[in-house]
C-alpha cells in the first residue's frame, strides 16, 4: 500500500470520454488519452485491504463479482502509483490475456466489490487496467514472444472471439501448434463484429493484438465456417484436439404482428454489417445496408447491445431513437436487496444514452415497457411500433409476470427497429455434426473448471458453454480450457487457467 491515507485525501476521478456532440460525429473511440500522473493519483487510492473482493470472481446473485479473471489489483495499483509501469504490466499479463479489451468494455465488477465502495466511490481499476497495457504498446514493452520449444501437437481452436483468442494464446504459450477457425472475414470474433468501433477500435486494438499473436506463431482462418463451407472431419483427422468457442450467436426474436415488415432487424445483424461497412471504406457508414440516417429508430431491450445500436443510429444520422426496456428502472443508490459487494444494479447513463441525451434533451429509455406489434404503411414497410405500460405482478405459483396497465396503448413512429433481446444459445450446425450433448438451455455441456465435452479430446469454452456472458468471462473460459486441454495432451499443465 503506497499511500495509506490515498483514499481519504484523493477523490475518484475517472479518465473523461470525448464530449457527445463532438464523438458522435465520427467512429473512433469514445475515449480522451489519458494522463499518467492522474492514473498514478488514482492508484494511490486503493487500499490494498486484506480480503481484496476485488479480485476474487465470486458469483453472487447470478452476477459477477469482482474479477472472473482474478487480476491481481491491489499489486498493479500500487506499482502504478510508485511509477513502475513495466512490473504493473507483468503483474497484469500473469492473469490477462487480452487487457487491452477488458480495459474497455468490461462493466468492471472489480469496481462493484471494491471495498472501498462501500463508503466512498470505488477505485479506477478500469481505467488503470487499460492505462497501464495502453502504456505498454506504446513504450514498446510488448514484443512477440515464441515459445522454447514446441511440443509436436496440433491443435484447433474454432471461434475467434475472447475466448478463442485467449485458449490459443495459453496453448501457444507452452509450445502446441494452434490455428483459429473463424467463420467472418476478419479475426475476433464479438471483438471484432459484436462491439462498435467506438467503443474498441478495430485496427488500432483488436487486429494490433491478433498480429502479435501471429508473430508468437498462432495460426489464423479466416472464411472457415466450421460445420458448414470447411468439414469438421477434416479437422479431427488433422488436430490432437479441438477447442470449441463459437459463442452464443442465437439471437432472442420477438415473435409479434408484422415481425417481418421491412425495417425490423435484430440488433446484431445491425451491428455487423455497421462495422463490416466502414471498416471496408475508410470509416464511411454510408453504403451500411441497415441505416438509420432520417428515420426514427427504436430499440427493444435494455443491455449492453442496445446501447451500442443507439451509438450506432446516432453517428448514422437518425431523426429520433428510442430504447424500451421492460425492466423497472434502476434506483439512483443500490437497494436493500442489492448489498455490496453484489454487482451494484443502480441508474446510470452509457455512452450512448449520453450521446442520445445531448442531442435528444433526455435519456432514450422507457422503462416496463412491452412491445404490442410493429405497423407497417401498406406496402410492407415499418412505419411504428404499438406499445403500453406493464407492471410486474405475482402469478398464482408465485412467479413474476408481466401486466399491462389498461389505457396505456399509443404507437411510436418508427421505421427501423433493432430486437436487443439478447441470445438464446450457440448455433447448433456443428454441435449436431459432432454429437455433442448439451445442457438445458442448449449449450454445449462441459462441467466448469473442466471444460471437455462428451467426446474425448473436444473441449468447448466461453458462451458456447456457459451462455451470454461478459467478455472477462470468456476469457476466464479461455483461459481454462487451455489448461485441461494442456493437461489432456501432456499428462500434466504448468497453465494456471
Amino acid at each position: 500500500m503506497g499511500k495509506p491515507t490515498g483514499f481519504i485525501e484523493i477523490e475518484r476521478k475517472t479518465i473523461p470520454d470525448r464530449a457527445p456532440l463532438d464523438r458522435v460525429k465520427d467512429w473512433k473511440e469514445i475515449h480522451e488519452h489519458r494522463c499518467d500522473d492522474a492514473v498514478k493519483k488514482q492508484g494511490a487510492r486503493c487500499m490494498d485491504c486484506g480480503t481484496p473482493y476485488c479480485h476474487t470472481g465470486m458469483t453472487l446473485a447470478g452476477m459477477a463479482s469482482g474479477c472472473p479473471i482474478n487480476n491481481l489489483i491491489p499489486e498493479f495499483n500500487d506499482l502504478v502509483y510508485k511509477g513502475r509501469w513495466e512490473e504493473a504490466l507483468q503483474r497484469l499479463r500473469k492473469t490477462n490475456n487480452f487487457p487491452e479489451f477488458t480495459g474497455r468494455v468490461c462493466p468492471a465488477p472489480c469496481e462493484g466489490s471494491c471495498v472501498l465502495g462501500v463508503i466512498s466511490p470505488p477505485v479506477t481499476i478500469k481505467n488503470i487496467e487499460c492505462s497501464i497495457i495502453d502504456r505498454g504498446w506504446e513504450e514498446g514493452w510488448m514484443k512477440p514472444k515464441q515459445p522454447l520449444q514446441r511440443t509436436g501437437k496440433r491443435v484447433a481452436v474454432i471461434g475467434s472471439g475472447p475466448s478463442g483468442l485467449a485458449c490459443a494464446d495459453e496453448l501457444n504459450k507452452v509450445g502446441h501448434t494452434v490455428t483459429v477457425y473463424e467463420r467472418a472475414d476478419r479475426i475476433g470474433g464479438l471483438l471484432m463484429y459484436g462491439i462498435p468501433n467506438m467503443k474498441l477500435d478495430k485496427v488500432e486494438i483488436v487486429d494490433r493484438r491478433v498480429n502479435l499473436m501471429r508473430e508468437e506463431g498462432v495460426t489464423f482462418i479466416t472464411g472457415a465456417h466450421v460445420g458448414v463451407n470447411y468439414p469438421i472431419t477434416e479437422i479431427r483427422a488433422q488436430y490432437d484436439a479441438i477447442v470449441l468457442c463459437c459463442g452464443a450467436t442465437k439471437p432472442r426474436d420477438l415473435p409479434i404482428p408484422g415481425r417481418n415488415f421491412k425495417g425490423v432487424h435484430f440488433a446484431m445483424d445491425f451491428l455487423t454489417v455497421n462495422t463490416k461497412t466502414i471498416l471496408d471504406n475508410g470509416m464511411n457508414d454510408s453504403a451500411c445496408p441497415i441505416h438509420a440516417k432520417g428515420k426514427n429508430v427504436i430499440v427493444i431491450g435494455g443491455g449492453d447491445t442496445g446501447t451500442d445500436c443507439v451509438g450506432t443510429s446516432l453517428r448514422h444520422g437518425c431523426n429520433s431513437v428510442a430504447q424500451l426496456e421492460i425492466m423497472p428502472k434502476p434506483p439512483v443508490e443500490r437497494a436493500a436487496n442489492n448489498p455490496w459487494p453484489e454487482w451494484p444494479k443502480v441508474y446510470k447513463m452509457d455512452y450512448g444514452q449520453e450521446e442520445a441525451s445531448a442531442i435528444q434533451g433526455s435519456d432514450p429509455r422507457q422503462y416496463l415497457v412491452t412491445t404490442k406489434r410493429f405497423l407497417d404503411d401498406g406496402k410492407g414497410n415499418l412505419k411504428g411500433v404499438e406499445i403500453a405500460d406493464i407492471e410486474w405482478v405475482k402469478d398464482e405459483n408465485g412467479r413474476m409476470v408481466t401486466k399491462e396497465k389498461p389505457g396505456t396503448v399509443r404507437v411510436l413512429p418508427a421505421e427501423l427497429a433493432l430486437l436487443a433481446m439478447g441470445f438464446l444459445g450457440p448455433e447448433q450446425t456443428l454441435i449436431e455434426k459432432l454429437g455433442l450433448d448439451t445442457d438445458n438451455r442448449s449449450n454445449v455441456k462441459a462441467e466448469y473448471g473442466d471444460y471437455q465435452t462428451s467426446i474425448e479430446g473436444i473441449f468447448s469454452a466461453g458462451d458456447m458453454r456457459r451462455g451470454q456472458s461478459l467478455v472477462v468471462w470468456a476469457i476466464n473460459e479461455g483461459r481454462g480450457a487451455a489448461r485441461e486441454c494442456d493437461r489432456f495432451l501432456m499428462g500434466t499443465t504448468q497453465l494456471k487457467g
